[in-house]
């Protein structure tokens, strides 16, 4: 089969990323005698830099990872909560019935910071100075701005100019939109970063020490003071139409750490597939399997109309049960199990059928009739409610051409048997404004919690957002096999799917799933504001060919037909039993790249 790139195949170590420069990154820890670990972190910390659109220094990130030395999958989470000051009733008295897509009060803790000192502490070879270091470099010496970050930049900038000026002194230097393709700087983000190493190393020689005392100045030094004083001071504009102060304060941040997950796993044949658990949307994924598991999908084309249609009618199930039933585990009582039994799944696939379904449809578990009929009932009131979204007031115009933030990812394996599947995101430059002593904004995870009452997803202090990041890992045969990821929100589940199923069922490598035709849903509910709704929604790319399209029309599908090379951004690692290693990455957007040898 054809593709755009070969698969690439070494022995030493893989890393594969959305950006070429976080792959060489990461790439370089491992000559360094760095590990999987090291190399993640490196890579994920230059993705703040050359991806500011699509994350930043105080976002989240969770990560799925097989140690060599523990012989475990663990999850890290590093998902911050929502503050103490961020009660439905607070978000109501500033008029709100849904959390803006940005600004302040869209602000959980920032996570992913603590997540990534956690695994460098207790998993990683190497020092902080050394893995920040190639960060740094591109922060304060420059990188070729992609195209897409000038885009979004250009959409924003009378916003930025009339209402975010402070974004507008960093991404808008001497007054204009930076070009595709030249050198960008952020060079108040590299003071930032070499302040917290000179904290860190100020605690003395040890490694852990040094790595202790970053997460301190992060979360109890300068970085969460200058955070509280602007989040108090600054009123700021954001989708809703009005301007609002945010509630995270240093208190807020002190008190969170990153933490180790176990993971959600199913068994899929001769595969176990490791999710985050309902925190997350990962066991959408989980139990879309368990519906696909009584289709013979081996006999069915990788890009056949019939292969869609089916992968696609799973999804819209579980997915309508990701609605009705997921939120944070330490809150709500998330009957995961059932969800994923054989009983309720048998039962659940008769509802596909060979026609598209035009209906949200979560399952209905004995004990949780009410809590699935307030689901259906705030869904039913947002889509008859006149909700203002982005551009709808005078002041919002200009971010109607901003393209609405997304997600990286990071794939590493190594010779030492290590794997990790990272999904960074948020303090995107269209979240919030920069925060000027620091040089980033925070972020906007919490527009995913619901301000209605008694729902899964319902907004309350120290609760986890339900996050639509998702890494994952499979073993195969009982060994660590294969680790991969894609942005997208809400598509992330799926386009990692048909990766999954077309390498599982189908002998493709790598690199033949990612080239191949891409499809998804916008059925269900979107994670974002204004969460949007499309019933019956199927885009897929035009590859696929006017025959499957048609005949996916056939079947009821509204198909909305994609350019050629657009749709998903998927990449993927995986370690053979004899220690041969795999990489690959998405063509689509040119910038992704697998690295290895």
């Amino acid at each position: 089969m054809f593709t755009t790139r070969p698969e690439i195949l070494g022995t030493f170590g893989i890393v594969t990323s959305t950006h070429w420069l976080a792959s060489a990154a990461g790439m370089a820890m491992l000559e360094k005698g760095g590990n999987a670990f090291d190399a993640c972190v490196a890579s994920a910390f230059v993705l703040q830099v050359v991806e500011p659109h699509l994350v930043g220094p105080s976002g989240e990130v969770p990560a799925v990872f097989y140690s060599a030395k523990t012989k475990k999958v663990e999850v890290l989470c590093g998902q911050g909560t929502a503050p103490a000051g961020a009660t439905i009733e607070h978000y109501k008295r500033e008029g709100l019935k849904l959390i803006p897509g940005n600004g302040m009060l869209a602000t959980v803790v920032p996570g992913a910071f603590d997540a990534w000192m956690l695994l460098l502490r207790d998993h990683g070879l190497l020092s902080l100075r050394e893995v920040l270091e190639p960060a740094i470099y591109y922060a304060e010496q420059g990188h070729p701005l992609l195209p897409r970050v000038s885009d979004t930049i250009k959409g924003l900038k009378e916003f930025f100019e009339t209402e975010w000026p402070t974004s507008a002194e960093v991404f808008l230097p001497g007054g204009e939109v930076p070009k595709p393709r030249q050198l960008f700087r952020n060079p108040q983000l590299a003071d930032t970063w070499k302040r917290i190493i000179r904290e860190g190393e100020a605690k003395g020689s040890d490694r852990e020490a040094q790595i202790e005392g970053a997460r301190n100045a992060f979360y109890k030094g300068f970085v969460a003071e200058a955070i509280d004083a602007f989040v108090r001071k600054t009123e700021v504009m954001d989708q809703s139409g009005s301007r609002h102060r945010g509630v995270l304060t240093a208190g807020d941040m002190a008190k969170w750490q990153a933490s180790y997950d176990v993971p959600q796993t199913y068994e899929y044949h001769n595969f176990r597939v490791n999710k985050i658990r309902p925190w997350g949307q990962g066991p959408v994924f989980l139990q879309t399997l368990a519906l696909l598991k009584g289709f013979d999908l081996a006999a069915m084309g990788p890009t056949s109309g019939e292969f869609v249609h089916t992968v696609v009618e799973a999804m819209k199930l579980a997915f309508a049960d990701r609605e009705a039933y997921y939120g944070d585990p330490d809150f709500v009582d998330v009957p995961i199990q059932t969800l994923l039994s054989d009983a309720y799944n048998d039962e659940r696939r008769k509802l596909i059928t060979d026609k598209a379904s035009l209906e949200l449809l979560p399952g209905r578990l004995e004990g949780y009739e009410a809590q699935v009929e307030r689901t259906l009932k705030a869904l039913r009131d947002l889509s008859t409610t006149d909700k203002k979204v982005s551009g709808g007031e005078p002041t919002l115009q200009s971010m109607r051409s901003a393209r609405r933030g997304d997600t990286v990812h990071i794939d590493a394996v190594d010779r030492f048997g290590n794997m990790i599947a990272a999904m960074p995101s948020g303090g995107w430059l269209q979240s919030s404004p920069v925060i000027p002593e620091l040089g980033f904004m925070l972020n906007s995870r919490a527009q995913m919690f619901w301000l209605e009452e008694n729902l899964p997803a319902s907004l309350a202090p120290g609760k986890r957002p339900r996050t639509t990041l998702t890494p994952t890992l499979a073993e195969k045969d009982g060994e660590p096999y294969m680790v991969f990821g894609s942005p997208g929100g809400d598509q992330q589940e799926q386009w990692q799917m048909l990766l999954f199923l077309r390498h599982a069922h189908h002998g493709l490598n790598l690199q033949e799933t990612i080239d191949l035709p891409m499809s998804h849903t916008a059925h269900f509910p979107s994670s974002f504001y204004p969460r949007e709704q499309k019933p019956g929604h199927l885009m897929a790319e035009e590859t696929y060919g006017a025959e499957v399209l048609d005949d996916l029309r056939a079947r009821g599908h509204e198909v909305e037909v994609a350019p050629a090379w657009t749709v998903g951004r998927l990449v993927a690692a995986s370690r053979d039993k004899d220690g041969l290693l795999h990489g690959a990455a998405t063509p689509r957007l040119m910038q992704a790249y697998a690295v290895g040898r």
